[in-house]
C-alpha cells in the first residue's frame, strides 16, 4: 500500500502540491489528470524522490520514503520505477543496452558503465522486450525507433527493475493516437498480468476513463476529485479542467479501443542470439 499523507511542494511563492492525501492499494491502474500546471507531474516526482515536499509523509510498506537517502534511495527508485514524456534514452546505445540499464539501481555501477550485464539480466531484458513486441529490434540504435517504439522501450527498462510501482509522467504525450494505444495497452497488460500498480499522468480524459479503474483529478494542486471513471461528471470536468475541458477530449485515441494490441512472433537474429 501507498500512502501520501498531507504532502505539500511549494517552488518560490507557488505551491504546486497542497495538502494532498492519497492511498493507492496494491495492483491499481490510476490516471491522473488535471490541467498543465495542476501538480501531476511534481506529484509523481515526489513519490519517486526525484523531489522532496516541505511538509507531510509517503508511506510504502511502513516506510517512510521522505526519509530515504544513500543506497536506500537508489533502492526505492529501482522499486519505483518512473516513465517519462520523452522517453530518456541514450540514443547512440541499442535498444537492448537502454533496456539492461534499468538494473543500475540494483547492480554495481561501475559494471553497468562498461556495459557489463550478467546473462541471468540479458535474459530478463530479451524477455521484456518480447513482451512488448520489440525483440527484433533490440541490436538497432535507439534513435532509430519511432515514438512508441522508443517508449516501450522504456516501459521494458522499468519492467527489468522488477518495480512494485510503475509511475508514468505524459507517456503519450508526445505520440500519435495510434502509438499512444500501443503504450497505454503495454501498461494495462502488465498491470493486470503482473498485479503492479500503475500511477500515469494523462492529459486527454477519454484515455484516463478507457484504461485506469481510478482517475484522480487535480486543479491548482488540490486533489478535486478521486473516484471510478463512471462518477466523472460534467461539473467535475469542469471543476478539473475550467475553459480546458473541451481540449482534454481525445476522442482519436479510444476510437479503436477494441483493437487490442497482439505483437507479432519476434524473429531472433543470429547477432541478437550471440548477444543474448
Amino acid at each position: 500500500m501507498l500512502e501520501l499523507r498531507k504532502i505539500t511542494k511549494t517552488f518560490g511563492q507557488t505551491i504546486a502540491v497542497n495538502d494532498v492525501s492519497l492511498s493507492f492499494p496494491p495492483g491499481q491502474m490510476v490516471g491522473i489528470i488535471g490541467r498543465s500546471g495542476a501538480g501531476k507531474s511534481t506529484l509523481l516526482r515526489l513519490i519517486n524522490r526525484l523531489a522532496t515536499s516541505e511538509r507531510g509523509e509517503i508511506v510504502f510498506d511502513n516506510t517512510n520514503i521522505v526519509t530515504l537517502a544513500g543506497r536506500e534511495l537508489r533502492q526505492w527508485r529501482a522499486r519505483c520505477a518512473m516513465i517519462f514524456q520523452q522517453f530518456n534514452l541514450v540514443n547512440r546505445l541499442d535498444v537492448l543496452t537502454n533496456v539492461l540499464i534499468g538494473r543500475i539501481g540494483t547492480s554495481a555501477t561501475l559494471p553497468v558503465m562498461f556495459k557489463y550485464f550478467s546473462a541471468q539480466d540479458r535474459a530478463a531484458a530479451a524477455l521484456a522486450l518480447d513482451r512488448l513486441d520489440l525483440l527484433p529490434q533490440a541490436l538497432q540504435r535507439a534513435d532509430t525507433l519511432s515514438g512508441g517504439q522508443q517508449q516501450r522501450v522504456a516501459i521494458a527498462r522499468a519492467l527489468i527493475q522488477n518495480p512494485s510501482l510503475i509511475l508514468a509522467d505524459e507517456p503519450i504525450a508526445s505520440l500519435d493516437p495510434r502509438n499512444a494505444r500501443f503504450v497505454m495497452e503495454a501498461l494495462r497488460k502488465i498491470n493486470r498480468e503482473d498485479k503492479i500498480t500503475v500511477i500515469c499522468n494523462l492529459h486527454t480524459l477519454d484515455a484516463a476513463r478507457a484504461y485506469c479503474d481510478r482517475i484522480v483529478g487535480m486543479a491548482q494542486g488540490k486533489v478535486v476529485f478521486d473516484g471510478p471513471p463512471a462518477q466523472l461528471t460534467s461539473r467535475v470536468i469542469q471543476e478539473i479542467y475550467g475553459g480546458d475541458a473541451e481540449s482534454a477530449v481525445d476522442e482519436n485515441l479510444t476510437s479503436t479501443m477494441g483493437a487490442i494490441y497482439a505483437p507479432a512472433k519476434p524473429v531472433v537474429s543470429p547477432e541478437l542470439a550471440d548477444a543474448l
